[in-house]
Order: structure tokens, then C-alpha cells, then sequence
């Protein structure tokens, strides 16, 4: 989808407002803008982490999602509007068998007045009527229902709609505090959601680190030998797991800690991530050579001595690979904080 601007027609005299059409990037300010000032009770970070990630890719091209939004001076949106396309069956009110529904008109309110949320909705309509989609419905909140019907929306302005009741809250309350001790499976819900690794730090008898190249992560494309916990398992049968999954080596010996790792979430994964990387000692040249790498995973072993990772890494990757190191050096484990989803 194009982001060149739009300019629409000015809705009152001498006023005119730049709109240009959503891209991928703009997928987590549209999803804060709907939250805040057009949901009945805004998301969770988990949620607007989880919802952008998947607008961002329905904005993509080829993507069912159409958007138009005006920027504010600092940087974020002052006001969007987004509509999804659906499939429908053709017959003569839609010729393309395509249709659509507004999904969320909002504005932030120090930018309202301005007539913004008129120009995103108006470039918005444009845009779908040159695709040829019809027709175009509304979830239109009476707040905006004036703007919906000088759009040229008619009829309803609240469609009913189906939503599955969530089971009634039941728990134990304490008569002296007045608190509600939640069963525990309803309990479980609430808590956060994480994913475990480990991983298995070699080097060579120069201490050089050795990493593998992934071949399915762009992102992240060298990496410690290791992978994600299989549930049921405890850290160091994960990390000798992936090690003769992707390596063919077998560890052996009680586990040597290095680093504990923690990430929150982000686009690239909706949950935290924690981790641990533990000591797999110095490899020589013939077990270096006697290293069998999945195809699948990895197309490539490197051994580099720790600075010209550098180049080859983003910064938060190589910042967790020299406190591993550094680990190893001083025999005291790092504790890795920073390892967020989404940061470079």
C-alpha cells in the first residue's frame, strides 16, 4: 500500500489536513489510538503488543487492512481511520464480491477540533471506493455518529453483535479484608505469559566465541547453540537437547550457569522471553570440524574472536554475547536484563 499523502478537500474554509495512507509501521499508533479513545475498556500491553503485530501485517501489501492517518508534529498519530476488507458473495451492491467495515475512527484529543478525524475518514472512503469495495459498514459510536452520517452512512448506528459472556468471577472472598482469592485456573490467567531457553556457550581453545548462522531469522542471524524449552523440561535438559540437535555434540557434566537472560515483549513475540546460557567449555579443531549442523536451522559454524562479532550482530545481541563472556572470564554470572523483542 502506497504511503504517499493524500490531500483531501478541505472541510471548512481555509483548512486543509495532509492524510496519507497507513503503512506497516504505523500499525502500533493506530492500535493505541483505537484502544484509548475508542474501545469501551482499553488493552493490556500484551494486547496492543499482540493486535499491532498483527495489523502491521494486514497493512502489508496484499494485506485486508486499509488505513489513513494524520501525523502529528511530534513524530505519533493525531488521528486515524481503519477499515478491514472481507470477502463477500457478489450481487449487484457488490459487484467485486468484496466489502468492508470502518473498524475505528479516532483522534487524539489534543489534536481534535481540526477536523483530522473527517480527513483520515474521507481519504479512507476514497481509497476504498477506487478499489472498488462495496459496501462499507461502521461500528459508529453515537460520539461520532454525526461525522458517520456526513460521511453518508445511514441506518444503525450500533449493529447489534454476538459476544461469547465470560464465565462469572467465582472465588473464595476473606470477610476481613473484603479480598477475592480467585481459583486457581482463573488465577493462572492473569499472571504473565513467558517462554524459557537455553542455550550452551563454546569457544575455542583461544577463547574465541563460536556461534552458528540461522538460516530463518534475518533478526537474528548468529546465534548461541540452544533453543526454546519443551514443556515438561528443566533448562539444562534443554540446552543438551538443542546441543546435539543442532551440533551433534553431547554434554556431559553438571551444568556451569554463565548468564541469566530476560526480555520483555514486542513485536517480534508477544510474550517475555527468559533464559539460561550455560558453560559448554573450549572445543578443538577436530571437534570443531566434527560439528554436524542441521540444515534446517543453521548454515554455517564461525568462531571470531569477541570484537568481530561487533559488525556481524545487532547491538543488543552482541551486548548479551560479551556479558556472556565476560561471564566466563570472571567466573561470576551475569544477570542480562535488556534482551527485548523488538529492540535493536
Amino acid at each position: 500500500m502506497s504511503s504517499e499523502a493524500l490531500h483531501t478537500r478541505p472541510q471548512h474554509p481555509g483548512t486543509a489536513h495532509a492524510v496519507r495512507l497507513a503503512t506497516p509501521a504505523d500499525a502500533e499508533g493506530i492500535v493505541r489510538l483505537r484502544s484509548a479513545f475508542v474501545l469501551a475498556e482499553p488493552l493490556s500491553e500484551e494486547w496492543i503488543v499482540r493486535s499491532s503485530a498483527e495489523l502491521a501485517a494486514r497493512l502489508a501489501c496484499g494485506g485486508d487492512a486499509r488505513a489513513c492517518v494524520v501525523d502529528a508534529p511530534d513524530g505519533t498519530l493525531a488521528s486515524c481511520a481503519l477499515a478491514l476488507v472481507h470477502p463477500v458473495l457478489p450481487e449487484p451492491a457488490s459487484p467485486s464480491g468484496r466489502a468492508a467495515r470502518v473498524h475505528a475512527v479516532a483522534t487524539h484529543p489534543s489534536w481534535r477540533r481540526r477536523g483530522h478525524a473527517r480527513s483520515a475518514l474521507t481519504a479512507l472512503l476514497d481509497r476504498l471506493r477506487a478499489e472498488g469495495v462495496a459496501p462499507v459498514e461502521a461500528d459508529a459510536p453515537a460520539a461520532v455518529g454525526a461525522l458517520f452520517r456526513a460521511s453518508g452512512f445511514c441506518g444503525s448506528l450500533a449493529p447489534m453483535r454476538m459476544t461469547w459472556p465470560e464465565p462469572a468471577v467465582r472465588g473464595r472472598v476473606d470477610e476481613k479484608t473484603g479480598h477475592v482469592w480467585l481459583p486457581l485456573e482463573q488465577y493462572a490467567e492473569t499472571v504473565m505469559k513467558a517462554t524459557g531457553f537455553a542455550c550452551v556457550l563454546f569457544t575455542d581453545v583461544h577463547d574465541r566465541p563460536v556461534q552458528l548462522h540461522g538460516v530463518y531469522s534475518a533478526t537474528h542471524p548468529w546465534q548461541l547453540v540452544g533453543g526454546t524449552m519443551d514443556p515438561g523440561e528443566r533448562p539444562w535438559e534443554t540446552a543438551v537437547r538443542e546441543c546435539r540437535e543442532e551440533t551433534g555434540i553431547e554434554l556431559g557434566g553438571p551444568p556451569r550457569l554463565l548468564a541469566t537472560v530476560y526480555g520483555l515483549p514486542g513485536t517480534e513475540w508477544p510474550y517475555s522471553t527468559m533464559g539460561l546460557v550455560f558453560d559448554g567449555g573450549r572445543l578443538d579443531e577436530a571437534r570443531l570440524r566434527d560439528i554436524v549442523l542441521d540444515p534446517r536451522e543453521h548454515d554455517e559454524v564461525r568462531v571470531l574472536p569477541l570484537p568481530e562479532w561487533r559488525p556481524l550482530m545487532p547491538p543488543r545481541d552482541f551486548a548479551r554475547l560479551g556479558a556472556v563472556m565476560e561471564a566466563r572470564r570472571t567466573g561470576v554470572a551475569a544477570y542480562f536484563d535488556t534482551w527485548d523483542w523488538g529492540a535493536q
